[in-house]
């Protein structure tokens, strides 16, 4: 495949080793050919690098395996997963999903990436759902749309709110950038 269809998520082989695309940016200078910057990182050893692409060269693509899987619980091993259909277990390292563990509860559904049977990465839905935990009253005549007060999520996720929200409402958030969205129905 071409450089410039690579996208995160996706698994490729380079410099002999499997690596996941982190980021993946088309960058069109005005006067320099194009290229993709691109933020990957090491299966094996989890360390991340950037590599700077052309846009026509190409890169040899991993196949990954997505399945289904629920999150069970975490400990100080890792995130605990269930493959939906076979009821397998797998333990993935917390230094492997970084700060995913805060928009995951348990049950929660997510998608994971396999290659030769074991877990190499993991996407989370766009949005979930949250209790707020903690979070100041709302102060009286704020009536400004866009002011935002800070939360804490029963996850430990931190996040700002607008100020009629109270503690023990639901709200989405999106796993992109931690963001408050809206309140749950």
């Amino acid at each position: 495949m071409k450089a410039s269809e690579l996208r995160p998520g996706m698994g490729v082989m380079m410099d002999n080793k499997l690596c996941i695309c982190v980021k993946s940016v088309h960058v069109t200078p005005g006067n320099l050919r194009a290229f993709v910057q691109a933020k990957l990182r090491g299966v094996k050893d989890g360390i991340m690098f950037e590599k700077r692409l052309r846009s026509t060269e190409d890169i040899e693509q991993a196949f990954l395996d997505r399945r289904e899987m629920q999150y069970l619980y975490a400990d100080q091993t890792g995130l605990v997963l269930m493959d939906n259909v076979t009821f397998d277990q797998f333990t993935v390292p917390l230094d492997m999903v970084e700060d995913a563990v805060k928009f995951l509860k348990p049950d929660t559904n997510i998608t994971a990436l396999l290659h030769d049977g074991n877990v190499v990465s993991i996407e989370l839905p766009k949005v979930v759902e949250l209790k707020v935990t903690e979070t100041a009253p709302q102060p009286k005549g704020a009536t400004a749309t866009n002011q935002l007060k800070d939360a804490e999520l029963e996850t430990g996720l931190h996040t700002r709110v607008p100020p009629f929200i109270e503690v023990g409402e639901i709200v989405r958030v999106s796993t992109e950038d931690g963001s408050y969205l809206a309140r749950a129905k």
